[in-house]
């Protein structure tokens, strides 16, 4: 009786705490002899614990007086999913030793297995010839684990020829074989695998659905996605992972709304992907919905959920609950303080970022060289030059972190907006690897502040060797004589543009409200709104006006006349942006506004007018940093 109702309290219990308490009701009764229930113990423990609580299951097991073959390879089995097949191999000598102790075929294939997961190729032919002389080479599971064992090795036609002599295969060696074919990206192969497969279950959807995807091919997986029968957690977070990667972030958001349709509660794994969806696109809005889903749902937030989150805030404008999450992380790696750095350094608080790389070695976190791309871009964004240039030194001296060209990149900037422009040729010079486009782009744009025709000409020259089809290139050069009055010069570059057709990329400006998220280009009369849209830019424009804002015509380089060019200024993509903002948002609320090209002069001072004028902090993030523009004044404080 008591036997029976230990039985039926381990199959209810959840939590770890509760085996605990049953286990102690186990040895109280007498029960800890009894290896049917052990074995029931042991299950539940793996169940409803991590790979953390393993040394207690051990414990447990340790404690058995005559543990049974099905017991030994619970515990095997355990180790295996625990990524521990080194202990599983252990387990598995221990057990030989013991005569009275049969082995089976399932002992057997779980230490095929845990060979394969330790490149093992000496013992793991051992082990496949120890199946043949006991006549086991058919059995099922030692064949299955054999094909796993052999892809691991890299041993593909061994692993091959073992599924297609099998005499009654069923979808599980076809799986992992498919598994295994992916993995090392072998995508053909898993192609014709999979096409000839007597049957496919959902695992085989979602294996070949996953393989394109991580390969970047997202129109053949979304292909295999839409032709599944059926889709389950997996197929859904794979392919808005696959839209995430590859920064089809709108597709991934569209998609994570129709698994919610669907009724498919989403994982840890889908939010992190739906959050840099978020924070690539700049859809708050969205993101606060995922928190809340987050929260509603008990999903547990853990480092790399609680950074993504952190990230996503920062990217999309809102860095004080970025900073919120962060603090209220129980847990935080260099992963985590990384992001915090970068997004405070992204927003212009330097400063602060500053301070948090401080406390991040003071509690002995390691960093890495993405922590010092953010440190660098602080120093960067407030013009510490000779702070950045000891961070940068410090980074190989003093934290064994080698520079990589992003790095360079950094200081190249750190020196170039301070107007160093000489220094920061030679600097590129001397790199110990060949400067990226990166690197010269950050000269050119600083030649553009400091109006320095002769280098620019030599970035330029540089930049079109690496990427001679960026419009953006052409277009800084051209911007750059057209300060310097150089007209022969514009007109040969718009010649050149034209003559490899070389089309300008127009700037454009979103907004998000009520979830949804709203773009305009320069000029833009396409919106819903459009007319009701222009009466409040000219509202603007008038109330600007009155303030004393004079629009800044010498930043338009074409040949327009003084009207055209003022009426070029006023429907700028982020004035209209702000201007759809100001009609749809709540008086006193912030706006957020995202940019692909670099806030141009005239926008910067006219939105710190407008920020004074109609007592509302605006965000905007460019392609470059954040501004937050506030009662007339920006956090970049005009150094951008």
């Amino acid at each position: 009786m008591i036997g029976k109702k230990v039985m039926s309290l381990l199959q209810n219990a959840t939590k770890l705490n509760q085996i605990i308490q049953i286990h102690a009701l186990i040895i109280k009764t007498s029960l800890d002899g009894n290896n049917f229930v052990l074995a029931k113990l042991l299950r539940r423990l793996f169940a409803c614990s991590s790979a953390n609580d393993l040394p207690y299951a051990r414990s447990v097991f340790d404690e058995i007086p005559s543990p049974d073959t099905f017991i030994w390879n619970t515990m095997i089995r355990a180790y295996l999913n625990s990524q521990n097949p080194q202990e599983s191999m252990s387990l598995f000598c221990q057990m030989r030793l013991l005569e009275c102790i049969p082995i089976d075929s399932y002992s057997l294939s779980l230490v095929i297995q845990a060979c394969g997961r330790l490149k093992d190729p000496g013992n793991g032919q051992k082990l496949h010839t120890q199946v043949l002389k006991i006549g086991l080479g058919s059995d099922l599971f030692v064949e299955t684990a054999l094909i796993e064992m052999y892809a691991k090795f890299g041993d593909i036609e061994i692993a091959r020829k073992i599924l297609d002599e099998m005499a009654h295969p069923d979808l599980v060696p076809y799986n992992v074989l498919l598994a295994e074919y992916v993995r090392i990206g072998e995508i053909n192969l898993a192609h014709d695998l999979f096409d000839r497969m007597p049957e496919r279950d959902l695992v085989s959807w979602n294996t070949m659905i996953h393989g394109h995807a991580s390969l970047g091919d997202v129109g053949t997986a979304k292909k295999l996605f839409d032709r599944t029968c059926e889709r389950d957690l997996i197929s859904w977070s794979s392919m808005i992972a696959a839209y995430a990667k590859t920064r089809q972030s709108n597709e991934a958001l569209r998609l994570f709304h129709e698994m919610q349709l669907a009724n498919v509660l989403p994982d840890k794994v889908t939010m992190v992907s739906v959050l840099s969806a978020c924070g690539d696109v700049g859809a708050l809005g969205m993101g606060k919905m995922i928190h809340e889903c987050i929260e509603r749902n008990r999903i547990e937030i853990d480092l790399k959920l609680g950074t993504s989150l952190v990230d996503m805030y920062a990217k999309c404008g809102d860095i004080d609950n970025s900073l919120r999450v962060f603090n209220g992380m129980n847990n935080r790696d260099v992963f985590a303080w990384s992001a915090m750095i970068m997004g405070l350094a992204n927003h212009g608080f330097g400063e602060l970022a500053l301070d948090h790389f401080s406390k991040m070695i003071s509690e002995d976190i390691k960093p890495n060289d993405v922590t010092f791309i953010g440190v660098l871009s602080a120093c960067s964004h407030i013009g510490l030059v000779d702070k950045g240039w000891t961070y940068f030194t410090s980074m190989s001296k003093v934290y064994g972190v080698s520079p990589k060209i992003e790095h360079y990149g950094c200081v190249v900037d750190i020196l170039g907006r301070a107007g160093r422009l000489q220094e920061a040729k030679e600097l590129i010079r001397s790199m110990p690897f060949a400067p990226d486009a990166i690197v010269w782009r950050a000269l050119l744009g600083a030649c553009r502040i400091y109006k320095n025709v002769e280098i620019a000409e030599e970035a330029t020259v540089n930049l079109l060797e690496l990427e001679p089809h960026v419009d953006g290139h052409y277009v800084l050069l051209s911007n750059i004589y057209s300060q310097a009055k150089e007209w022969d010069k514009v007109v040969n570059v718009r010649r050149m543009m034209k003559n490899i057709n070389i089309q300008k990329v127009p700037g454009s400006s979103s907004i998000e409200v009520d979830n949804a998220v709203h773009e305009f280009v320069a000029g833009d009369q396409s919106h819903p709104e459009s007319e009701k849209i222009l009466r409040m830019l000219s509202e603007i424009t008038d109330r600007l006006k009155d303030n004393g804002y004079a629009p800044l015509t010498a930043s338009v380089l074409q040949d327009f006349d003084e009207k055209e060019k003022e009426n070029a200024l006023a429907h700028h993509s982020e004035k209209l942006a702000i201007a759809f903002g100001l009609l749809s948002t709540a008086p006193g609320s912030t706006i957020r506004i995202v940019k692909n090209l670099r806030v141009c002069d005239d926008c910067h001072i006219a939105i710190k007018l407008i920020s004074r004028t109609y007592k509302r902090r605006i965000i905007v993030r460019d392609r470059n940093r954040f501004h937050h523009f506030v009662n007339g004044s920006c956090s970049c404080k005009d150094y951008w």
